[in-house]
């Protein structure tokens, strides 16, 4: 029984941010060191990023707003609002981008009605409130009250891939459960002016937008490409518990986001694959690929022992899996990624371009990279499709999937 996920769709707010004119708004700053103004420049310029959206109207150079939260556009001045203020705004905004995600994914699937829907899955790491958005999704979108609700709250970017793993065991444990899976994140409610290099570069990153996707154990229809979950792995790398981290302050959310990561990834991705592959004969077989155990301890004193994955030429990752559906958490992750894994460069395209539009839109973005992916006009039946994200411990959430056309 493949169980696939179906009619990827995605939302974002309509206020779009243009890079070079956030960045020199951060840089004007009052408050901030000559270093850090230099760092402003550095983090926007090489980020890789043109545009970003956000759910905070105010955040643009022509707005008029007479009492002004977030941004006062006559001073050019970011406000320091609570973090009760920009709660309510996500209780506001993050419920409408949750409800319209989950709306366009069951409009992308005639063959699944809103009476349909046996569970839900809600991601988001950027407020909280309940009731919350996975009991918006029920009543808004017409669902069975009977309707099995499950949140995943503050993991971080790599979220979405965990809600999709959660949801493919929902269908064997019961092939006719039909699972509405939905992530929406507000990044930009946390952003903040600081000399601090961590929160630069998260200044320099981070955005708003939503997905949401279908899965369950019915095949596509006529036309139709989705994407069947076939293994999913979990690996914490035994450095980076202090590089990446997500924390509640008094002044809204505190990133941690060390310029280290993209490090720590480089030394560590292959490791973090190696379980994946293992588990896949058909990949391994390819590959001509032989495992031996190599242990690492973790931050917190863990023993992993985790196979290393060893290629033997002609092959390689980029010939034998068609697709990569990297998280872009930054423009050096995946220039890290790309040279690490020999991949090609159009392998990243999808990546790339949804950095490049979008930002980094924490536990959404993976979807969009994976809706990226399904849209191509190259993408065919049969083909591979490796997926990895990343978050705060530093944990690596990986899935090997295969494209299905109905």
């Amino acid at each position: 029984m493949a169980v696939t996920l179906r009619a990827l769709q995605t939302v974002v707010p309509p206020t779009i941010l243009i890079q070079e004119q956030v960045r020199d708004i951060f840089a004007a700053q009052p408050g901030l060191s000559r270093l850090a103004q230099r760092l402003v420049s550095t983090s926007f310029n090489v980020s890789g990023i043109e545009t970003r959206h956000t759910v905070i109207d105010e955040l643009t150079l022509d707005n008029e707003a007479t009492d002004p939260q977030f941004f006062d556009a006559r001073q050019q001045l970011l406000l320091v609002p609570s973090t009760k203020v920009r709660n309510e705004l996500y209780i506001s905004e993050a419920t409408k981008l949750f409800v319209e995600a989950g709306r366009l994914a069951l409009a992308a699937c005639p063959d699944i009605r809103p009476e349909d829907v046996t569970h839900v899955v809600t991601v988001s790491c950027t407020g909280f409130y309940a009731p919350g958005p996975d009991y918006m999704l029920v009543r808004e979108l017409g669902l069975r009250a009977s309707t099995q609700r499950y949140h995943l709250g503050f993991m971080g970017c790599y979220a979405s891939m965990p809600a999709l793993r959660t949801a493919k065991q929902f269908v064997e444990a019961d092939p006719n459960a039909v699972v509405l899976v939905v992530s929406a994140e507000l990044c930009s409610l946390h952003l903040r002016t600081s000399s601090d290099p961590d929160t630069i570069v998260a200044s320099s990153l981070f955005s708003d937008g939503a997905a949401a996707g279908i899965v369950s154990a019915r095949p596509p229809l006529p036309g139709e490409k989705a994407l069947a979950l076939d293994l999913f792995e979990t690996v914490i790398t035994p450095v980076g518990e202090g590089d990446m981290a997500w924390k509640i302050g008094d002044a809204g959310f505190e990133m941690v986001l060390s310029t280290y990561v993209p490090h720590i990834i480089d030394e560590h991705i292959e490791g973090a694959l190696a379980p994946l592959f293992a588990r896949d004969a058909s990949i391994t077989g390819q590959l001509a690929a032989s495992l031996h155990a190599d242990s690492a301890v973790s931050a917190v004193g863990t023993v992993l022992a985790a196979p290393v994955l060893t290629i033997a030429p002609p092959a390689s990752l980029s010939s034998v899996i068609e697709h990569w559906a990297i998280h872009p958490g930054g423009r050096s992750i995946l220039d890290k990624t790309e040279a690490k894994l020999e991949l090609r460069a159009d392998q990243l395209l999808p990546s790339r371009e949804t950095l490049r539009t979008n930002g980094n839109m924490s536990s959404a973005t993976i979807l969009f990279v994976m809706k990226a992916i399904l849209d191509g006009s190259a993408t065919a039946d049969g083909e591979r499709v490796c997926a990895m994200a990343f978050g705060p411990g530093l944990t690596v959430e990986s899935c090997l999937m295969t494209v299905i056309e109905g």
